[in-house]
């Protein structure tokens, strides 16, 4: 059983303004990017972007088990899970923009290193964890039965999106820098659409329950 078009769409579209927003994870990849070369952001940021895979496997297997043993406690973790959005929605729309690119001034590393560290770092960070706990289950349809399946799907969706995102963030690193650095106000504007649709989200996980 596939997504949805609804599922799908939806999901891409608030995964990729998500992903779009500065934050420590695509301002790391241009910082590497504009320090180390195009192929080293990029590198970098595939190894960012695929360090959502444990993510992934840890929403589906955490959802289906919740959903299996207390439906009231999945209900729960929705809750939860949009009371956490808002609070995110909220910091990114009290946010002053201004995010600055800096180069990472770093010696040389290979692109094996690279992509592992970018890799391990994504791995490793609790708040993805909690992220992924919050995002996730809002879009999956329990009625329509296989969740680990539809959990599994929508983390791979957003894995691939942020894929393509770093990517291309890797590889017009210096343009992109260069354009933030002088154009503040465009993080601030991209944090309050992140912010809008944090808050919109975790409402809309709250009500629809």
């Amino acid at each position: 059983m596939l997504l949805s078009p609804e599922q799908f769409f939806g999901f891409l579209l608030a995964a990729m303004l998500i992903t779009a927003s500065p934050g420590p994870d695509n301002l790391m990849v241009l910082g590497v990017g504009i320090s180390r070369g195009r192929k080293q952001g990029m590198v970098f940021g595939l190894g960012c972007a695929l360090g959502c895979i444990s993510h992934t496997i840890l929403a589906s297997l955490g959802i289906s088990a919740l959903i299996a043993a207390s439906p009231p406690a999945f209900s729960a973790l929705k809750i939860v899970g949009g009371l956490y959005l808002i609070y995110l929605g909220i910091q990114a729309l009290r946010s002053r923009g201004g995010a600055q690119v800096a180069s990472t001034g770093v010696p040389d590393e290979s692109l094996g290193k690279l992509f592992a560290k970018g890799l391990f770092a994504n791995s490793i960070n609790p708040k993805v964890v909690l992220f992924f706990l919050s995002f996730l289950p809002q879009f999956v349809i329990a009625e329509r039965g296989m969740v680990s399946w539809q959990t599994t799907q929508l983390g791979l969706v957003f894995t691939a999106q942020a894929a393509l995102l770093f990517g291309l963030l890797g590889y017009f690193s210096g343009a992109a820098g260069l354009w933030l650095n002088r154009n503040p106000r465009a993080g601030l504007w991209l944090d309050r659409t992140a912010g809008t649709i944090f808050v919109a989200l975790g409402l809309r996980l709250i009500i629809s329950r």
